[in-house]
């Protein structure tokens, strides 16, 4: 039997899971990206983010939303584990735990957290979430790039596709230079750019680049133990000792200039928060361009009228955690 033969499109989190998917499926897997595969400028928001493993404040997300999250998180640690033995790169997945300050929604949180069947804990300062966990997006990342090399997996880097315009089946894919990219199958999962690629189909994906702004500490004295959430803002410790503090969400095109005003706003609330930081120093200031969509919600489907075209993208604040579940469910449309 002949492997099918798939294109995907967009080398961040949820493309690089997709396309380990498809080979586990016994697929001929190609992955274009516009810059180069599993880095900072492919997976602006993945590479940039916190590497949280849960749905922030999820009692105020959709069903949908939470079960994708949470189905997302709960594979990974047989994926980081299976990472680390083939590549020899260690995702440093870690469950430190959340602790929430003075949430304004105690009672509604506790509630959802009883109903989830996820520990919760009430403290002075809030509610503890013990088995929150977190990933090192870069090393993360760098594994996936070593396993879609080792399982075969075609890199097409700084490849960029031309505007898919509307037409019944998808059978090949115009490069900017020329190329012709031919498959059985193509997949987009080019996070915040999908509707540059898609915006003359009859697909209307309501997706647009949401700016995200952190910061990257180097703790003094005594290391925070666990993520530290506030009013939308969170301190996320490292193994090796660093914090990163964040994040922003500014809708400014496809603007990844960082700005001062923004730096200064992050330190404000860190240091409210862990008044030693006053006297850490600032090692890094990034920030990464999140695929925004309405309520959080990402589209994995079949292109309503393109047939061999399917979308795996949109996935917003949450395209680390609920990667590995989108590669799954989009994966079993395409092979059923």
């Amino acid at each position: 039997m002949v492997a099918k033969k798939v294109v995907v499109v967009g080398g961040g989190i949820v493309g690089c899971l997709t396309a380990l998917e498809l080979i586990n499926r016994g697929c001929q897997v190609t992955l274009v990206e516009r810059n180069v595969v599993a880095s900072q400028t492919s997976g602006e928001s993945s590479w940039a983010g916190a590497g949280i493993l849960f749905p922030l404040l999820p009692w105020m997300y959709k069903v949908e939303v939470n079960q994708l999250a949470l189905a997302g998180a709960a594979i990974y640690p047989r994926l980081c584990k299976r990472l680390l033995t083939t590549t020899g790169i260690d995702p440093e997945l870690i469950n430190c735990g959340m602790q929430i300050l003075a949430p304004a929604d105690a009672l509604t949180a506790t509630d959802w957290c009883l109903k989830n069947n996820v520990p919760v804990q009430a403290n002075s300062q809030g509610l503890f979430l013990p088995s929150v966990a977190q990933v090192r997006p870069p090393q993360l990342l760098k594994a996936l790039r070593l396993a879609l090399i080792h399982s075969g997996v075609t890199l097409l880097e700084r490849t960029e596709l031309q505007a898919l315009n509307q037409s019944e089946q998808l059978k090949s894919w115009q490069t900017t230079t020329g190329e012709t990219l031919e498959a059985d199958q193509f997949v987009v999962t080019s996070g915040a750019w999908s509707f540059e690629l898609l915006k003359n189909t009859a697909q209307q994906l309501n997706i647009k680049p949401m700016r995200g702004q952190i910061l990257l500490y180097e703790q003094v004295g005594e290391k925070l133990p666990h993520i530290m959430y506030k009013d939308s803002f969170y301190l996320v410790p490292r193994q090796d000792g660093l914090l990163l503090a964040g994040s922003t969400l500014e809708d400014v095109g496809f603007d990844k200039n960082t700005t001062e005003d923004v730096k200064l706003t992050l330190q404000t609330k860190a240091e409210a928060i862990l008044p030693s930081l006053k006297n850490a120093n600032i090692l890094k200031h990034w920030c990464g361009l999140r695929p925004g969509t309405p309520e959080n919600l990402p589209t994995i489907s079949a292109h309503p009228s393109i047939q061999n075209l399917y979308l795996n993208t949109g996935h917003f604040r949450y395209g680390l955690t609920m990667a590995p579940a989108s590669a799954q469910r989009i994966v079993n449309l395409m092979c059923d």
